[in-house]
């Protein structure tokens, strides 16, 4: 994929919908790299009119993106829970 592609998304798979998780909106994005998918997600969450992000990056890696996909979202619903708007600052 040229750098073109990847700053202005051209080429690239279509956007998919976010979990939504207590008021949370929830983007897994797996990284790909040393045989396996690391586990990531974006949390997005609307905050005094203002979107909030917190990017989740895990040292954990599986085997398939679909299985990737999965802990990630379940490791980001995990730290909703332990931190709620804390994970803002």
């Amino acid at each position: 994929m040229s750098l073109f592609s990847k700053l202005f998304g051209g080429g690239g798979k279509p956007a998919k919908e976010p979990e939504v998780y207590k008021d949370f909106r929830i983007f897994p994005e797996p990284q790909s790299g040393g045989g396996g998918f690391r586990i990531a997600a974006r949390i997005e969450k609307e905050v005094g009119g203002e979107t909030k992000t917190h990017h989740l990056l895990r040292a954990d890696t599986v085997q398939s993106a679909e299985e990737a996909e999965t802990f990630s979202i379940r490791k980001a619903k995990q730290l909703i829970d332990e931190q709620g708007e804390r994970l803002f600052g």
